[in-house]
């Protein structure tokens, strides 16, 4: 719980000053052009679970241009999706999404969410990356189909063996070269 705290608040910190920010244990951020980084430890098993929505239309700004590159696990059809180009794309076949747990936690922070790379953005989530000239490095996984053992419907990785964006949707892992 308290590393939970110090993460957020650090992140909030971070968005703050625009800084590049490593999560997961790691000390340095890979590249200059990065502004966000995980863990790449041989071993790592720890992925990005990605926001779960019962209706796609709440997890929208009113300005549709803003929407756009939104991810999440969609519960109402079972599936990883991406906004894109003002519509839908679904990343995944439809999953099983029964045993996504609903998140009980208490979050803090503002309604907009956690903004990095900029003090301000038009867009809507959780988890925010605004940033002309930097972007998000994956967690880095080998073979996350083998060695993640109890994955979570929307978890995304890089899969370091296969060179893949690797989704689970709760019923398989679907990889994107």
């Amino acid at each position: 719980m308290k590393n939970k705290i110090y993460n957020i608040i650090f992140c909030a910190i971070a968005g703050i000053v625009n800084a590049q920010v490593s999560m997961g244990g790691k000390l340095n951020v890979d590249g200059a052009s990065t502004i966000l980084d995980f863990n790449d430890a041989t071993g790592n098993t720890n992925g990005i679970i990605l926001p779960a929505v019962d209706d796609t239309t709440n997890a929208f700004n009113s300005m549709a241009s803003a929407n756009n590159g939104t991810f999440l696990f969609d519960k109402s059809n079972n599936r990883v999706r991406m906004y894109e180009n003002n519509t839908w794309v679904n990343l995944t076949d439809e999953g099983v999404s029964s045993s996504i747990i609903p998140n009980t936690s208490d979050e803090s922070g503002s309604k907009s969410g956690v903004i990095m790379g900029s003090e301000t953005s038009d867009a809507k989530g959780i988890l925010i990356l605004e940033a002309a000239d930097k972007a998000l490095i994956l967690p880095k996984i080998a073979n996350p189909h083998l060695t993640v053992k109890s994955p979570y419907p929307g978890m995304l990785c890089y899969d370091t063996v296969g060179r893949a964006i690797a989704v689970y949707d709760g019923n398989v892992w679907s990889y994107w070269k």
